[in-house]
């Protein structure tokens, strides 16, 4: 029996799965964003993550001659902002392909975020309350 994930339902053999057979995804698969990973709407954002890392390793590694890991490491790095500083870029064209990574990493972070609060159903109006009202469970 082959189980198959699509989106955040179960599938087995193209089919959904029968209530009595349905299993809620694990802890740590929703903790380690593994829904979001299979889900249809969002795989084009993860496949632009990972273009977005190999051409940046690749521009890396063909200008500043830096091995392959080296240059997927400060890619990954600078998507995310946290910027150690170990490496640094010493050409011109490096330093603007940079300052292109750094703001396409805070653009990718806050889609990234857009989309988990969506998919997840956390929505902010549910957590405004004007201050002259009573909560919910007063009334």
């Amino acid at each position: 029996m082959r189980t198959v994930f699509e989106g955040a339902q179960l599938f087995e053999k193209g089919r959904p799965m029968s209530q009595k057979n349905k299993r809620r995804p694990a802890p740590l698969y929703r903790t380690f964003f593994l829904d979001l990973l299979f889900d249809r709407r969002t795989r084009p954002i993860f496949i632009y993550v990972a273009i977005i890392i190999g051409v940046g390793a690749a521009f890396y590694h063909w200008l500043e001659g830096w091995s392959w890991l080296d240059s997927i490491y400060f890619v990954v790095i600078t998507l995310t902002t946290i910027g150690y500083g170990d490496f640094t870029p010493t050409k011109p064209i490096t330093k603007i392909l940079t300052i292109f990574y750094g703001l396409n990493g805070i653009i990718l972070f806050l889609l990234i975020f857009d989309v988990v609060r969506r998919l997840r159903g956390w929505d902010l109006e549910q957590f405004k309350q004007r201050p002259d009202d009573p909560p919910e469970s007063c009334k």
